[in-house]
């Protein structure tokens, strides 16, 4: 039997988009091709209030962060609300906390200055958007930020660059624990590009 792992998606206020929904959408895809077993995906934020993201979509979270299911997979989106979110010492704790001991920590856009923040990025190599690439930079004196990759996995912690580029992440990590097959299958029925190959 397949693990099911729990995929928390953090939300904030000013979060953007595209960089919540297209992994939300990745991994409960596969989830649904795969009769429920590989994910069980759901939201969390500081406050179980709703938030309002870029270009005001309002967005209920399904849990608070303190009393939400423990995550094995952690995405942590873009926004401009992450210049918040990187100055919040509990949230920042709870990311290095869940990255200590957990399976995987994955970032989407200006996620990424939040895991710098938690000195989850400190000498490595790292990406994000690209407007917020020397942004990055500045936070990771001894790491190398890279605008050519869509996504840099490091293992056990993953950057994506903006937006679409969280869609492309997650197909790799699909793709990663259960199989080429399984993101083509998820890949196919979004019709999302390459990757339906």
């Amino acid at each position: 039997m397949t693990k099911t792992r729990h995929v928390a998606i953090l939300l904030f206020d000013d979060v953007e988009v595209l960089d919540f929904a297209g992994p939300f959408e990745v991994f409960a895809v596969t989830a649904e091709l795969n009769n429920n077993e590989p994910f069980r995906v759901y939201t969390v934020a500081a406050e179980k209030r709703p938030i309002r993201a870029r270009n005001g979509l309002v967005v209920i979270p399904d849990y608070a962060i303190a009393g939400s299911p423990e995550p094995d997979v952690l995405v942590v989106p873009g926004g401009f609300g992450t210049r918040r979110v990187m100055k919040d010492a509990d949230i920042v704790q709870w990311i290095k906390n869940h990255a200590a001991e957990k399976e995987l920590t994955l970032s989407v856009c200006t996620g990424a200055l939040v895991l710098a923040a938690a000195g989850l990025l400190d000498g490595l190599e790292a990406t994000t958007h690209h407007e917020n690439l020397d942004m990055l930079q500045a936070m990771l004196p001894g790491g190398q930020v890279t605008a050519e990759k869509r996504f840099v996995d490091l293992g056990r912690v993953i950057t994506s660059g903006g937006i679409s580029a969280g869609i492309d992440m997650s197909l790799h990590v699909v793709r990663r624990l259960l199989g080429n097959e399984a993101a083509r299958r998820t890949a196919v029925y979004m019709e999302y590009g390459d990757w339906r190959t």
